[in-house]
């Protein structure tokens, strides 16, 4: 009798913590099927000939903005804030849950941006967007992570749509180009990551980040000095140097950057990064934080790397989505010296750099999604090289100075956001002794402002070959540019919501 309440009891409580396990993942559980559901829908609907073959890549797009947001939603007022799930896989904290609300509030203004471009080139390519969304969905499950598997697992789900996204454009050789390097390199950078995570099991025998914190934090000097760990850290540094595109691992990113369809450029520039950063601060914060000086020397190297390769290369570069791949490496750079810092200052400086560099991204790729019209024809060409930059301020003031705007606070001109978001980076760095860091990031944020300035020269001072004007700007990307604009200049006059939001998030990772 005793046995069997005994057996009853331990039933009961295994499956109330089965129950609070997948109310606290319910939000991923609910994208996830959304996904499902959408790539049946589009398979049948698509194919169906009683329907006439409709055209299903406009109304999925809807659906891919609305499962974001209401994801969003769940994700915000989920009851559980703080836990430890499915034996010590998943992690949910403060940290996690606004990078995931940013994740997908920015993935629903990629493709909010990206709707006239559906509209005239995507056809019914439906396809795109459910990668999008399954991308996403991993992307949540990575920020997560609270051990290597679910970490390794997140990462290649995420790359294995990565990979399809890059060559989504079959019929284009560019496109395809862009997908076999990702696929090369990446594959390359997934083997170094698991690599370095067999290495540290091998060695301490654990693979959750908070066992190994212990490990380490108790370890004699041997342990901590072993060549075994050394090299299985600076693998994993190496995987993730790759994965976000850092110098001296940068050279897939301009090429698949062009070859990609300009939303999914978009989608690469802005997105993932978030995520990757924010698990791989928890992992060299959380686990490897009492090895600092073995991976610190190595962050600062790519960081000055990053920063210095993105501003110079980006001089010589006439190719608009070109030019924005290497200033995404130059950001990389100045993330980087936050991440460097290791400490809540470094932190929030990352976490409030990652938020400034969305919006500033949204209003670039807003522009360069919005169609153009010849004046002596019907075509439909689109923004491509800078000197196509030319026409923007006599025949849309109001975009070419939006986009003036967004330059200059990419360049770190004050008041603007950038320059809030940079200063916070260097005044980290000075606080951990990390001055050339500091002295190097403001060299190159000069010369950065060359490659700025030069696109609105350009725009207000240069005669356009051929006169184009800009299609009506679709209300979602007016919607986007409006709110982006209005943060870039007002953040400077009221940062207290963000400062007050990131320094609780990175006290929730500390």
């Amino acid at each position: 009798m005793y046995l069997e309440q005994s057996f009853h009891k331990q039933i009961s409580f295994s499956s109330f913590l089965f129950e609070n396990d997948f109310l606290a993942l319910f939000p991923e559980i609910f994208l996830v099927s959304t996904g499902i559901f959408l790539l049946v829908y589009g398979v049948i609907t698509s194919t169906s000939k009683s329907l006439n073959y409709p055209l299903l890549s406009y109304n999925i797009s809807w659906f891919v903005i609305m499962a974001f947001l209401l994801t969003a939603i769940l994700i915000y007022n989920n009851p559980i804030n703080n836990a430890v799930l499915l034996y010590n896989t998943l992690v949910i904290d403060d940290f996690t849950q606004f990078v995931k609300i940013v994740c997908l509030l920015s993935s629903a203004c990629v493709v909010s941006i990206s709707l006239q471009y559906i509209k005239t080139e995507a056809g019914n390519a439906f396809e795109g967007f459910i990668l999008i969304l399954f991308a996403v969905s991993s992307m949540l499950f990575l920020t997560s992570s609270a051990d290597f598997i679910s970490l390794y697992l997140a990462i290649e789900l995420q790359s294995l749509s990565f990979y399809v996204l890059a060559a989504l454009k079959r019929n284009s050789e560019f496109a395809t180009e862009a997908g076999l390097k990702y696929f090369l390199l990446g594959a390359f950078s997934s083997g170094l990551l698991i690599f370095g995570c067999s290495l540290i099991y091998g060695y301490t025998g654990v693979l959750s980040f908070s066992e190994c914190a212990k490990i380490f934090a108790a370890g004699d000097s041997v342990t901590n000095e072993s060549a075994l760990v050394s090299l299985g850290i600076v693998s994993i540094l190496v995987g993730f140097l790759f994965k976000i595109a850092a110098a001296p691992f940068h050279m897939w990113s301009p090429d698949v950057y062009q070859g990609a369809p300009t939303p999914i450029t978009a989608f690469f520039v802005i997105t993932p990064k978030i995520a990757l950063f924010a698990v791989f601060l928890r992992v060299f914060l959380q686990s490897f934080y009492d090895l600092f000086p073995i991976w610190q020397t190595l962050i600062i190297f790519a960081s000055l790397s990053s920063m210095l390769v993105g501003a110079l290369a980006a001089l010589s570069q006439n190719q608009i989505k070109r030019l924005m791949a290497f200033s995404s490496i130059n950001h990389v750079g100045y993330l980087l010296v936050g991440f460097a810092c290791a400490s809540i200052e470094g932190i929030q400086a990352v976490s409030i750099y990652l938020v400034v560099y969305i919006f500033m991204n949204i209003v670039v790729f807003s522009i360069l999604l919005i169609n153009m019209r010849h004046t002596h024809n019907n075509g439909l060409p689109r923004i491509k090289y800078i000197t196509d930059l030319a026409f923007l301020a006599k025949t849309n003031p109001l975009l070419a100075f939006t986009f003036s705007i967004t330059l200059f606070s990419m360049a770190g001109i004050p008041p603007l956001a950038g320059f809030y978001s940079k200063a916070y980076i260097f005044f980290a760095a000075l606080g951990s002794n990390l001055g050339v860091c500091a002295v190097v990031g403001v060299c190159a944020s000069v010369v950065s402002c060359f490659y700025y300035l030069r696109l609105i020269r350009i725009m207000y001072f240069s005669t356009p070959k051929t006169w184009c004007s800009t299609a009506r700007v679709p209300r979602t990307n007016a919607f986007a540019l409006a709110i982006s604009l209005f943060f870039l200049i007002f953040c400077m006059a009221y940062p207290a919501p963000l400062h007050l939001i990131t320094h609780k998030i990175a006290l929730a990772l500390c």
